[in-house]
């Protein structure tokens, strides 16, 4: 073969080798970047935030009593139903009185007989007097006509006093409401025996509610600094949220507190009043009070952003490269589902949102950027448990 003929076959040969090189390291470029993991990034932002705290709520009616029967025997007459709304004075229930209307008869009876007793005494002491003043009788005849009159004035007294007894007793066969409000579940029927002290149903005034939620006393101190702030004048307003998620109409006002922390639980009760115009809310029912802060100026981090190594509170920051480095920070406080930083990260800063358990230290990763403002700043209820 020529030297003219195998040159150019040494150049195809070296020509088909670098292509085969060169697809070689494409190849190996693409196979890394598809190990590249896509990670949800968010950049931290320094603004005024709205902070959600939420606590289990007990709902009670600012009146709610029972009502008993205070005398004994048939149930005549049941006048309402269960759930209905009453009005003050109105009639619930009637005992059979017949026993009752008697008992004032004899009594009456009994008041009509000592008075007539007393007046047959004093016109017995007003003749010994005479007799006494003439010198017929010896003083102590009036002594002892006096004493007998004072006796028969005790038994008027003593009559009067059952008279008022009797008319009592029959009175409270009629039974009435003491305030307006929702009747609740009706035990006995009419024609039922009934004893002295049984629970006939209860009675609540329901137009305004109060709603009882436990705090810490970390919280708790809180509020109070907050309220000397505003020399005593914070009355701060909070949401209710029902049963099934949604936020009750009327705002309410945080009214007071309990005088003393629960030994249990290490928390204190505070007690919110809502109006309830149209009866929605009910006696015993439940419900979540949300109060909200405003933070000025916050840098928060999100919860799930966050992992602990020692006690240390540590995220992953994002480089210009891509790469991802373990930073710690202090927190100030947590609230919801964020951290407040105190110090160790900057507004503009880059960190991994979710998935901190599938990355490590050093790893370069595709960012998906997720805006905070997407995340809603709420609170799970706070339920404070014995330690």
């Amino acid at each position: 073969m020529s030297t003219y003929l195998k040159f150019p076959l040494l150049l195809l040969a070296i020509g088909i080798a670098g292509c085969s090189a060169s697809s070689k390291e494409n190849e190996n470029a693409k196979s890394v970047e598809s190990t590249v993991k896509v990670v949800p990034v968010t950049r931290l932002e320094e603004k005024s935030t709205d902070l959600h705290r939420e606590y289990v709520g007990d709902i009670h009616a600012v009146k709610n009593v029972d009502i008993y029967a205070r005398v004994k025997g048939y149930l005549e007459q049941v006048y309402v139903d269960e759930g209905k709304y009453v009005r003050k004075g109105q009639t619930l229930f009637r005992i059979n009185n017949e026993e009752y209307e008697a008992e004032v008869a004899s009594a009456k009876a009994n008041l009509q007989s000592a008075i007539a007793e007393a007046k047959a005494a004093q016109l017995e002491v007003n003749r010994v007097k005479i007799l006494v003043d003439k010198k017929v009788v010896a003083k102590t005849e009036l002594e002892v006509a006096q004493a007998r009159y004072m006796a028969v004035e005790a038994r008027i007294m003593e009559a009067r006093s059952a008279l008022a007894n009797a008319n009592i007793r029959l009175a409270n066969t009629s039974i009435k409401a003491p305030f307006s409000g929702i009747i609740n579940r009706l035990p006995y029927k009419a024609g039922s025996l009934i004893d002295e002290g049984t629970l006939l149903t209860s009675l609540s005034d329901i137009n305004t509610v109060y709603v009882y939620f436990d705090v810490s006393e970390k919280e708790y101190l809180e509020y109070v600094k907050a309220k000397r702030l505003n020399n005593g004048s914070q009355n701060k307003e909070v949401d209710l949220v029902l049963a099934d998620g949604s936020r009750f109409a009327n705002k309410g006002k945080i009214e007071t507190m309990e005088g003393e922390f629960d030994e249990g639980t290490g928390s204190i009760a505070f007690r919110a009043i809502f109006a309830n115009p149209g009866r929605l809310l009910k006696h015993g029912s439940s419900g979540k009070i949300r109060l909200t802060n405003t933070i000025d100026n916050a840098l928060l981090v999100p919860q799930k952003a966050v992992f602990e190594i020692q006690d240390k509170n540590y995220v992953y920051l994002v480089d210009k490269n891509k790469q991802v480095k373990m930073k710690s920070f202090q927190p100030k406080t947590r609230i919801a589902d964020y951290y407040v930083v105190e110090s160790g990260l900057e507004p503009g800063d880059e960190i991994v949102y979710e998935g901190i358990q599938n990355i490590k230290d050093g790893v370069k990763i595709q960012p998906k950027y997720v805006s905070v403002d997407s995340v809603e700043v709420s609170a799970e209820p706070v339920r404070l448990t014995a330690k």
